[in-house]
């Protein structure tokens, strides 16, 4: 889960890019006694993301500001539905409005994108996967967005496993050592620990690389057809993990080939947000 410090670091770098030297438009227009109380209302049907975040934005903006989030992370939501209430200074919930409803709209769109996902390949046993293709910065609250519509993390970072895609591959093999023998020499000045993962688009790469005993191996933009023999061929020797190619058109054809792993770049990097609005009406003096 993201930890209360994760979500003010991150929060208050967005509220410094937005308001840098305060909300000229409030601090002018809106009377300093006014007070205001405002309803996060969902205006389609999904799945509800960043109700912490969506909170510290106000928080931070004023600590006086009082809100309440009526539905858990991960519920799924319709449309007319007051997800969270906010009450306080009138300026303040104006100036966090933006910030506040960006991360919600941005996570219960990652959210949503997930559970269908997750949806499509019901039964199989396959596992739905993000991977690093997050906007920079906001790793964690995507990943916590994805976690909430029923997906798995992949790696958080390069420092977390090893994931040696063809790049990798074809710098260490140059100098003409074979590949098993490469990753081998490799492997043994890993720490124990670590987790190898090894990416091949090739069908007789498979063998080489589960010769060297690693952990999880990468079908990147195979066919089914070749997914469904490369499971074969592995035969539980490692992980199988999809990539390349998933579409919510295809992803449940892939899960039935028997991988157990398909990651998903869309559900960070091509999410739409989901549509949510911020109702205000100023309270009675």
């Amino acid at each position: 889960m993201l930890s209360a410090r994760h979500i003010d670091a991150v929060v208050t770098a967005a509220l410094d890019e937005d308001a840098p030297w305060g909300d000229l438009t409030s601090s002018a227009f809106v009377p300093e006694t006014a007070r205001a109380t405002a309803e996060l209302v969902s205006r389609v049907s999904g799945v509800f993301s960043g109700g912490a975040v969506f909170a510290a934005a106000f928080s931070l903006t004023d600590p006086t500001c009082e809100v309440v989030v009526t539905v858990p992370d991960g519920a799924t939501i319709h449309a007319g539905q007051t997800l969270a209430v906010v009450r306080g200074p009138a300026r303040a919930v104006l100036t966090a409005e933006r910030v506040g409803l960006n991360f919600a709209q941005r996570m219960s769109g990652i959210a949503t994108l997930t559970r269908a996902y997750v949806d499509a390949v019901a039964g199989t046993g396959a596992r739905i996967a993000d991977t690093r293709k997050t906007t920079p910065g906001l790793r964690a609250v995507e990943r916590q967005a994805v976690r909430d519509g029923g997906g798995r993390n992949h790696r958080f970072s390069l420092s977390d496993a090893v994931m040696l895609k063809d790049n990798h591959l074809g710098v260490m093999t140059a100098d003409g050592t074979g590949l098993t023998e490469a990753l081998r020499r490799a492997m043994a000045e890993l720490p124990h620990t670590a987790h190898v993962e090894v990416e091949v688009d090739r069908i007789d790469q498979i063998e080489p690389v589960l010769a060297a005993g690693i952990d999880t191996i990468m079908l990147d933009n195979f066919s089914p057809a070749d997914l469904r023999r490369g499971v074969e061929m592995v035969a539980g020797r490692a992980t199988v993990e999809a990539s390349g190619g998933v579409s919510l058109a295809t992803v449940r054809v892939i899960a039935e080939t028997g991988v157990d792993v398909i990651s998903v770049g869309a559900l960070t990097h091509s999410a739409p947000a989901l549509d949510l609005g911020l109702d205000l009406v100023v309270d009675a003096p």
